[in-house]
């Protein structure tokens, strides 16, 4: 079986590995032993409350039971910005006008920002090849939307999730290579790895801090922004369900669009419940009115979730004695359920 849990030191060079396969681009997820070894202590002390909540940076890991591997990770920081600067594009609008020559353009412009700084972040959602399949995916994704939900008053209002942005089959970046290069002078994986280990104040030192004109791109450029990498895009629709949507932020290396939502707003905190966990399998009259359910313990320092079927909404729910000890949770504990799939009349 498979389980959503804390992450744990122990985890560190699966993590590694992962980080190898997960490719350019994912800023947050590097192969490199101190940037993730710094992370998962982090992660640790975050389930453990020894650090602010808005220090916290909660890691999960999809272990597979049966042998104790990982399948993969996700992760939600307490707040991003506070400690080194967090950098977007935010995409404005120019408008020059002259009456005398009957002239009127409105044109696309670039702002350097820092206006998404203190918001809660989604991130780091990697899933091995060998496990994207059934509903693997989607429930690791909406794991940290139950985990918000369980614990909001961790977590900022606003919460944003970076996407990867577009890239040639080459792996080269249109928008970096219409635009970054010019001003970094290196490779898109090269900035992008410095990104990852902090090191930031380049970005400062570099970019330009007047607003870029979008039409002096190069048309390659200007096509990709706040388009998803093609693996990505399943996640960006799956994130829109859930209540984020995109504002016109993106990425300054690789114009990739920044979600955004509300914590208040999230399908997670409007429609999970509480409910009292029981042993033993649903009535057969109970069976009918089943769906796939998230459903997670409510403990923050060993914070554990399953994918089983139950009723929606329902305030008891039955378990089986395997399920209830992957929750680390006892019949008649509290127990947080949600539906994996969004209603079909939810806009969805």
């Amino acid at each position: 079986m498979l389980v959503i849990r804390a992450v744990k030191t122990t985890d560190l060079d699966a993590l590694i590995d992962m980080a190898r396969q997960a490719g350019s681009g994912m800023t947050t997820l590097k192969p490199d032993r101190k940037m993730l070894g710094d992370r998962v202590e982090t992660a640790v002390a975050s389930f453990s409350e020894s650090i602010p909540p808005e220090k916290r940076d909660y890691m999960f890991v999809l272990e597979h039971t049966e042998d104790g591997s990982i399948a993969g990770v996700c992760a939600i920081k307490g707040a991003v910005g506070l400690t080194e600067p967090f950098y977007n594009y935010r995409i404005g609008t120019l408008v020059h006008c002259s009456r005398e020559l009957n002239v009127f353009t409105r044109m696309e412009t670039l702002y350097l920002s820092n206006d998404l700084t203190g918001s809660s972040e989604l991130c780091s959602l990697f899933l091995l090849p060998q496990f994207r399949a059934g509903f693997n995916g989607k429930w690791l994704s909406k794991s940290r939307f139950l985990f918000i939900a369980q614990f909001q008053h961790l977590f900022t209002e606003k919460i944003i999730a970076e996407m990867r942005g577009f890239q040639a089959e080459d792996g080269t970046s249109p928008f970096y290579e219409g635009l970054g290069r010019h001003f970094f002078k290196m490779d898109f994986d090269h900035v992008d790895g410095l990104t990852a280990l902090g090191k930031k104040s380049f970005i400062a030192e570099l970019m330009p801090r007047q607003p870029l004109y979008v039409d002096y791109l190069p048309a390659s450029a200007r096509e990709v922004i706040g388009k998803v990498h093609t693996s990505t895009l399943p996640a960006r629709k799956l994130l829109e369900r859930e209540g984020m949507h995109y504002e016109g932020y993106v990425d300054i290396f690789d114009a990739g669009p920044v979600l955004q939502g509300r914590v208040s707003e999230l399908r997670a905190v409007r429609d999970s419940v509480l409910a009292t966990a029981a042993e033993g399998a649903a009535s057969a009259a109970q069976e009918e009115e089943t769906e796939h359910l998230l459903v997670s313990n409510t403990k923050l320092a060993d914070f554990r979730m399953i994918l089983t079927r139950g009723v929606p909404g329902a305030t008891h729910i039955a378990l089986t004695a395997q399920e209830l000890s992957l929750l680390r949770v006892q019949a008649g504990d509290e127990v947080r359920t949600l539906p994996l799939n969004t209603r079909k009349n939810a806009n969805a």
